[in-house]
This record gives structure tokens, C-alpha cells and sequence, in this order.
């Protein structure tokens, strides 16, 4: 039993290194994780102060740099290196999540649309969880994340916990089954 239990372990950290590596084998896929990345990271900054983020981009719209660049200092006072570097990490993993569903999205559709229905939760998943503890602000619970353990830092861990844990089980998109039939 522990034999089978280390070798199952041992397979999730290789097909969580494989999926972390997807992104890495071509430029397009670099590309697309590094736009979702940057798209998830802007989403989660300006989600942290709302009213801050829409009075900034109603006024003048072209201020997103300042707005991004002011709630990232923003973060790192209220959160410290420890927040600002689990939002980094969150977006960062966010964008291989995406990258890696797109793709099974685009094997599911060679094969039949059927596949694809079992495809796309994993892709929404990947942006539910980048949101995260971002949603509390736009929903206007702004000080929900300074009432929360550790200024919410616990529950970015958590969505990186969550985000770590499906991108093992799915490992890499090129190889994993898109069928319950466990064929390759």
C-alpha cells in the first residue's frame, strides 16, 4: 500500500511538472500564458480596492498603469512580499491553467464536440479560481480581506493550493486522456 501510495505521488509531482512546462514549448503557448498572466494579475490588483480602480478608470481610462502600479503597492503595504508574491503566483499559474485547458479545448474539438462539454468546467475553473479572493472586492465586500486570517493571504493559498492541485492530476495536455476510458 505505501508502494502504490509513492508512486502516485511521485506520478502527480511529474505530471505537475509537465503541465508547469506546457506553456514553455512554443512561443505562441508562452505568449498566451504570459497575456492570460498579465490579464489575471491586472483583474486581481484593481479587484483588491474597486471604488479606487473605477474612479481611476472612469476619469481617464488610459491611467491603468497608474491604477495597477498604485494597488500593487497597495497590496504589498496591507499584505506584505508574502501577498503581493501569492497574487504573482496565483496570476502566473492562472495563465498555464488557461493555456493548458485551451488546448485540451482544441484536441476535444478535433475529436467531438461530446469531449469538449467535459473540457470547459476545467477551463472555468482555472478563472474561478484566479479570481478568488479578488471577488470579494468586486462584490463589494472591500473589507472582507482585512477581516479574513492573515489579511486573506490564507485564502490566495488556498486557490494556489487548488490550482497546483488540478494542474497535477491534469499533467500535460498533449499526453492526458480527454476520454474516461484512460486511453492516451
Amino acid at each position: 500500500m505505501t508502494g502504490n501510495h509513492t508512486a502516485t505521488s511521485r506520478d502527480w509531482t511529474r505530471d505537475l511538472r509537465d503541465a508547469l512546462g506546457y506553456p514553455l514549448t512554443s512561443d505562441a503557448r508562452l505568449l498566451s500564458a504570459a497575456v492570460v498572466t498579465l490579464a489575471t494579475y491586472v483583474v486581481l490588483v484593481l479587484s483588491s480596492f474597486p471604488q479606487f480602480s473605477v474612479q481611476v478608470l472612469t476619469t481617464d481610462p488610459t491611467d491603468v498603469g497608474y491604477a495597477v502600479t498604485a494597488l500593487t503597492r497597495e497590496v504589498y503595504l496591507t499584505t506584505g512580499y508574502l501577498g503581493l508574491a501569492l497574487v504573482a503566483t496565483y496570476a502566473v499559474l492562472t495563465g498555464v491553467a488557461v493555456t493548458n485547458a485551451l488546448a485540451l479545448v482544441q484536441r476535444a474539438r478535433r475529436r467531438s464536440a461530446s469531449t469538449i462539454v467535459g473540457v470547459l468546467p476545467g477551463l472555468l475553473a482555472a478563472g474561478c479560481a484566479s479570481c478568488g479572493a479578488g471577488v470579494l472586492g468586486a462584490l463589494g465586500f472591500v473589507g472582507a480581506m482585512a477581516v479574513l486570517p492573515f489579511d486573506g493571504n490564507l485564502l490566495r493559498l488556498g486557490g494556489i493550493a487548488l490550482l497546483l492541485f488540478f494542474l497535477g492530476r491534469a499533467g500535460d495536455p498533449r499526453t492526458c486522456s480527454l476520454d474516461g476510458g484512460g486511453r492516451a
